[in-house]
């Protein structure tokens, strides 16, 4: 089994201003392959001019640069991919629209069948969760660690978890099978800031 590794979702409110040290801090701690923005309710302008400053932060740190929900934005963006939600573009119409290079990864909460659907539809990931409780998201989906052993098991396509996800309930995501784990609140909330969390994660997947 390859190593897990982070994957973060920025916050649900960016401060243009403070969020880009934030965000370098956060990378210096250890090993992020993948960095989401995430904006839920912002407008066009506000996630253009987001990912105007984060992009740049996470291509020189080799870190990919994924866009959450918005295909045609990540397409004019030049993002490295999309995050699809189920209430968002099809899976098959993104990558139409994105041709064969750009990540696509799929939410698919705890279900199997959502999953497979993403797969074949031609998504790079699925994403399961949300595993825990969590305040960054309303969760109407409840996924156990099982899901992670059954799809590794049975699937060569990466998965993610996600959802309330700490330093101390990582590592039994981790022995069940995730490729990456998602994280948000339990980073950029850190008691002694984002550069110790990535580093809490780092040693915990390297444990494994």
């Amino acid at each position: 089994m390859t190593d897990t590794m982070l994957y973060l979702i920025t916050p649900p409110d960016l401060d243009l201003e403070t969020f880009p040290a934030q965000l370098e801090e956060a990378l210096s701690g250890g090993d992020v392959a993948s960095v989401q923005l995430r904006l839920k309710d912002a407008s066009e302008e506000a996630i253009t001019a987001a990912a105007k400053v984060i992009k740049p932060i996470c291509h020189k740190n080799d870190v990919a640069f994924i866009l959450n929900d918005h295909p045609a934005l990540a397409l004019k963006l030049g993002a490295d991919g999309v995050h699809l939600g189920q209430d968002d573009m099809p899976v098959k119409e993104a990558r139409a629209l994105l041709g064969p290079d750009m990540i696509i990864g799929a939410t698919c909460h705890d279900s199997k069948h959502l999953a497979m659907v993403a797969g074949e539809s031609g998504a790079d990931y699925v994403a399961f969760g949300a595993f825990f409780p969590t305040s960054t998201k309303e969760v109407s989906h409840k996924a156990e660690p099982e899901i992670l052993t059954w799809w590794v098991e049975l699937m060569e396509l990466p998965c993610v978890a996600i959802g309330g996800i700490t330093v101390d309930n990582a590592p039994e995501l981790i022995e069940a099978g995730a490729d990456f784990i998602a994280v948000c609140n339990s980073v950029w909330n850190h008691e002694k800031g984002p550069k110790a969390a990535v580093a809490g994660f780092n040693r915990v997947i390297a444990a494994k």
